[in-house]
C-alpha cells in the first residue's frame, strides 16, 4: 500500500497510462504520415481516442481537429488546378463571344497566307528587303530599311513644313479601323502601331511619287541608294506587292491628303504606275487597236482601278487593273452546298483542259491574240487564241500572292486562279512551253523552257479551286468537245504524218500517183485478158 493506494491498483493505473501514451503516439505518427502524403485522414483515429478510458482524454482531441483542418486545406490545394482549368475555358469562351460580337471579320482584308499554301514556297510570300505593316515588323533582316523610312519621313516634313504631330494625330484617328484590316491580334502598342503606319505609309508615298514624277523633284540625290531608279527598286516592288506586306489604302490616302490637300483617286493611279514593271504582259497596242477593242466591248470611258468600290490595298488595286473589263467579281457566299465538294485541293478536279501536245494531236491550232488582257482567251473553229504572257523572275511571287488573296478574301472572284490553273493544264513539258514560245504566246526571261514548265506545275499546288466557278469553264468545254471528236484527231494525224513538210507532201503525192498508175495497169491487164481484141 502506498499513500492509501494498493500495489495492484497502482499497477493497473500505470498500465492504463502506458496504453494511452502508446495510443496517442501511434495516432501522432499516423497523422504525420497522412499530412506528408496528402491522403485523407483515416477514420480510426477518433475511435482510438474514444476507446481510452482516461478521464482527461477529451482534452487531447484538440490537436486532432487542428490537424484535420490542415489536411482539408491540402485537399483544397489539390483540387485548385481543376478549378483554374474551368476558369480558363470560361475566359476563352468569353473572348470568343466578344470576337463574334465585334463583327471585325467584315473589315478584314490583309491576311496571313495560310500554311497549306506557303509550305510549297515560303519565300514567295515573305519580304526580302522591306517590311510594311505589322506581320513582318521588327524582323532583324529587314531593319536595314528602317533608316531609309526615317529619311523619307524627314524629307516629307522638311518639304511640307509640317509638324510630325499632324500625321500622328491623323493615324490615331484611324488606328482602330486599320487594326481591323489585319488578321489576328496585333501585339504592338497604340503608339508603336501609329508610328509604324506613319513610317511605312510615308515611305510608300515617296516611292510612288518618285517613280511617277522623279526623285530629284522630291529633293533626293541622284545617287541615292533607295530613292532612285536602280536595280534595288525591282526587289522593293516585289516585296511591296505581297499579301502580308500591305498597308490599307485609306491610310495612304489620309497621309497623301495631308501633304497635297486632296488625294481622291490619286493613290490608285500612283500605285499602278509604280507596279507597272510587274505586269505579266508587255503587248503594245496601237491607238486604232485600242479603239477597236474598246468599241467591241461597248465602252469608251477610261479605266478606273477602283470602280464603284473602295480599294482595299495596293495588291487589290493591282489585281483589279489586271482584270479590267473582265468578269465582274461575284461574291462566293451564294455557292450551293453541293458545289463545296468540288472546292478541294485535288488535281483530278482541276483538269480544265488537255496539254498543248495532246491538243495539237487533236488538230487544235494555237495563235497569239493581240490584246493586253493576258487572261482573255478565245476558242473558235479549232483555233485557241491566247494573249501574250511575259514571264520574269517576279512572276511566280506575283501570281502566288494574287491567288492567295483570292483564296482568302471571300468577295474576290477566282479569275487569276482560273487562268493559272488553265495554263498549268496546258503546260506539262518543256516542249509545250517551246511551242507556245515559237507562236509568240509566251515570252520568258528564265534560263530554259523546263524552268517555265516547272514554275507553272508548282503554282497550283494545294490551291483550292472550283472548276464550276471559273470564267474559263465554258471555253474548256468547247475545247474538250472538239478534242473528243475522232474525225478531228484522224485529220490531224494525217496532216502531221504526211503534210508536215514539203518532202513528206512530195512523197505522199508520189505514192498516190504510183498507186493510181498501178491500179490503171492492173485494170488494163485484167480487161485485156477477158476481153481481148
Amino acid at each position: 500500500m502506498f499513500f492509501g493506494v494498493s500495489e495492484r491498483s497502482l499497477t493497473n493505473m500505470v498500465a492504463v497510462f502506458n496504453k494511452e501514451l502508446l495510443s496517442w503516439y501511434l495516432i501522432t505518427l499516423k497523422l504525420k504520415e497522412t499530412v506528408e502524403s496528402g491522403l485523407p485522414i483515416l477514420p480510426e483515429a477518433p475511435s482510438s481516442a474514444r476507446s481510452i478510458e482516461f478521464p482527461e482524454a477529451p482534452q487531447h482531441q484538440q490537436p486532432d481537429n487542428s490537424l484535420q483542418i490542415v489536411v482539408n486545406g491540402d485537399e483544397e490545394k489539390s483540387a485548385s488546378p481543376e478549378s483554374e482549368w474551368i476558369i480558363s475555358i470560361k475566359e476563352k469562351l468569353e473572348q470568343a463571344n466578344q470576337d463574334a460580337a465585334a463583327d471585325s471579320w467584315a473589315k478584314l482584308c490583309i491576311y496571313r497566307v495560310p500554311r497549306y499554301l506557303r509550305e510549297a514556297d515560303d519565300k514567295s510570300y515573305i519580304p526580302q528587303s522591306v517590311s510594311l505593316g505589322p506581320y513582318h515588323h521588327g524582323k532583324r533582316r529587314l531593319k536595314d530599311m528602317d533608316r531609309h523610312k526615317w529619311r523619307a519621313l524627314h524629307q516629307i516634313l522638311k518639304r511640307t513644313n509640317h509638324e510630325i504631330e499632324i500625321y500622328l494625330d491623323a493615324m490615331k484617328q484611324l488606328e482602330e479601323k486599320a487594326r481591323a484590316c489585319y488578321e489576328g491580334t496585333i501585339s504592338l502598342s497604340s503608339n508603336e502601331f501609329v508610328q509604324m503606319m506613319v513610317l511605312d505609309g510615308c515611305f510608300m508615298l515617296e516611292l510612288f511619287r518618285g517613280v511617277a514624277g522623279g526623285f530629284k523633284h522630291l529633293g533626293y540625290a541622284r545617287n541615292d541608294p533607295i530613292f532612285a531608279i536602280r536595280g534595288s527598286m525591282h526587289s522593293i516592288q516585289r516585296d511591296m506587292i505581297m499579301l502580308e506586306n500591305q498597308i490599307p489604302l485609306f491610310v495612304l490616302e489620309r497621309l497623301l491628303g495631308i501633304q497635297l490637300g486632296q488625294s481622291e483617286g490619286l493613290i490608285a493611279n500612283l500605285a499602278l504606275r509604280f507596279f507597272d514593271p510587274l505586269m505579266p504582259t508587255d503587248e503594245p497596242l496601237t491607238q486604232s487597236d485600242r479603239n477597236k477593242l474598246e468599241s467591241s466591248l461597248g465602252y469608251i470611258a477610261t479605266f478606273d482601278p477602283l470602280g464603284d468600290q473602295g480599294g482595299l490595298h495596293c495588291l487589290d488595286v493591282f489585281r483589279r487593273s489586271l482584270l479590267r473589263t473582265g468578269p465582274q467579281p461575284v461574291p462566293r457566299a451564294w455557292i450551293k452546298k453541293w458545289s463545296h465538294s468540288n472546292r478541294v485541293a485535288d488535281k483530278r478536279r482541276q483538269q480544265l483542259i488537255h496539254c498543248v501536245t495532246q491538243l495539237r494531236e487533236a488538230g487544235i491550232k494555237f495563235k497569239k491574240r493581240k490584246t493586253d488582257r493576258f487572261w482573255d482567251i478565245k476558242f473558235k473553229n479549232g483555233i485557241l487564241r491566247i494573249p501574250r504572257l511575259l514571264i520574269h523572275d517576279g512572276t511566280k511571287s506575283l501570281f502566288l500572292n494574287l491567288m492567295a488573296l483570292e483564296q482568302c478574301h471571300l468577295d474576290c472572284s477566282n479569275d487569276i486562279t482560273s487562268y493559272v490553273v488553265f495554263m498549268d493544264n496546258l503546260i506539262n513539258s518543256p516542249e509545250d512551253v517551246g511551242y507556245l514560245h515559237s507562236h509568240g504566246i509566251m515570252e520568258h526571261w528564265l534560263g530554259s523552257d523546263s524552268e517555265v514548265a516547272d514554275l507553272f506545275n508548282r503554282l497550283c499546288e494545294e490551291v483550292v479551286f472550283d472548276i464550276n466557278n471559273s470564267y474559263l469553264s465554258s471555253l474548256s468545254e468547247k475545247v474538250n468537245r472538239y478534242y473528243n471528236h475522232r474525225w478531228n484527231t484522224w485529220g490531224a494525224s494525217l496532216k502531221h504524218n504526211y503534210f508536215s513538210s514539203p518532202w513528206t507532201i512530195i512523197s505522199f503525192v508520189a505514192a498516190v500517183i504510183l498507186l493510181v498508175l498501178t491500179f490503171v495497169q492492173t485494170f488494163y491487164g485484167v480487161y485485156g485478158y477477158y476481153w481481148p481484141r
